[in-house]
C-alpha cells in the first residue's frame, strides 16, 4: 500500500508535529535561529518559562522539579517530535531526570568547552553563564575531559540574561553591565590572557555584539547552538515536516513584557503568543 505524501511513514511522527523548544526566557531563540538554518519547514513551538525567571539563582531541586513537572504536562498537551532544552542551566541538572520521564527524544544544551578548547590560541578560556550552570559537577567533567591542559576561568553572570531580555524588548541597556562581566574574568589570575569566551548560556548569543565590545578586539565566542541544531537534525532525519500554522511562543506567565517581545519573536518566525 502506497502511503500519502500527507501521512507520516509507519513509525514516524505527523507532519505537522512540533519540535518543543524550552527555555526559562527568551534566550532560546538563540538556538531556534539555527534551527531554523538547518530544518526552515520543521514547525516549532517554543515554550518560555518566564514565571521561573531566573533559574540560575534557584536551588538544583527546584530547577529539577519544576522543569521535569513543566515538560511532562506539556509534551502530554503539545505531542511534540522531539524536545529540545535549550537552556544550559536546565540541562545542565534537569536533563537526565526529563529523560527518565519523557518518551519522545531530548536534546540538551551543553557548555561549548570542547570546541573552545580546540580554537584557543593562548590556552585560557572564559566561561560566562549562569551561578548555578557554573558551579555543576557536569561543567567539572567537560573541563577535565576536553580542557584539562588548559585554563578555563568562569563568572557567573546573571545580571546578563535581564540584559539579553532587555535588549529584544527594545530597551536600552547600560554599557557597564556588559564591561563588567568581562572584567570579573579579567581580574582572574590569567585572565589577560583569555581570547575566547564560551557563553555558556543561551541568552548570551543574543548580546555577543555588546559582549564584544566590553571583551575588545582578539576575543572570539562560541556557545552550543550549532551542534544543537545538528543534533535535532540528525535525530529527525527522514522524518516529514509540515507547518500547518504559523508558529507558537507560550509563556508561563503573561505580562506586558511578552507584549514587547512581540516584534522580536515574529523575527524569528514565531508569530502566534499563547499561554503554556
Amino acid at each position: 500500500m502506497t502511503v500519502p505524501a500527507s501521512s507520516p511513514a509507519p513509525g514516524f511522527p505527523p507532519a505537522d508535529a512540533p519540535i518543543l523548544l524550552f527555555d526559562s526566557g527568551v534566550g532560546g531563540l538563540s538556538v531556534l535561529a539555527k534551527l531554523r538554518q538547518a530544518l526552515p519547514q520543521a514547525p516549532v513551538i517554543y515554550v518560555a518559562d518566564n514565571a521561573g525567571l531566573p533559574y540560575g539563582t534557584k536551588t538544583e531541586a527546584q530547577i529539577a522539579a519544576r522543569v521535569s513537572g513543566l515538560l511532562g504536562r506539556l509534551t502530554e498537551r503539545l505531542r511534540p517530535r522531539l524536545v529540545c532544552i535549550a537552556c544550559n542551566t536546565a540541562s545542565t541538572i534537569a536533563l537526565a531526570s526529563v529523560r527518565e520521564v519523557l518518551e519522545v527524544p531530548i536534546v540538551g544544551t551543553v557548555p561549548a568547552i570542547k570546541p573552545a578548547a580546540a580554537m584557543t590560541r593562548s590556552g585560557v578560556i572564559g566561561l560566562l553563564g549562569t551561578q548555578a550552570t557554573i558551579r555543576q559537577a557536569y561543567v567539572d567533567r567537560l573541563e577535565a575531559e576536553f580542557a584539562a591542559d588548559k585554563r578555563l576561568l568562569r563568572h557567573g553572570a546573571p545580571e546578563l540574561v535581564a540584559a539579553a531580555e532587555a535588549v529584544l524588548r527594545g530597551q536600552a541597556v547600560d554599557p557597564a553591565v556588559f564591561a563588567q562581566a568581562a572584567q570579573a574574568l579579567r581580574d582572574q589570575p590569567g585572565g589577560a590572557a583569555i581570547d575566547t569566551v564560551v557563553l555558556a548560556c543561551t541568552h548570551f548569543p543574543l548580546i555577543e555584539r555588546e559582549l564584544g565590545t566590553a571583551f575588545g578586539a582578539g576575543v572570539r565566542f562560541i556557545d552550543g547552538s550549532d551542534g544543537i541544531a545538528r543534533r535535532i537534525a540528525f535525530l529527525t532525519q527522514g522524518q516529514q515536516f509540515a507547518r500547518t500554522a504559523p508558529d507558537l511562543a507560550l509563556f508561563t506567565q503573561a505580562d506586558e513584557a511578552v507584549d514587547a517581545l512581540r516584534p522580536a519573536l515574529a523575527q524569528h518566525g514565531l508569530e502566534r503568543i499563547g499561554k503554556a
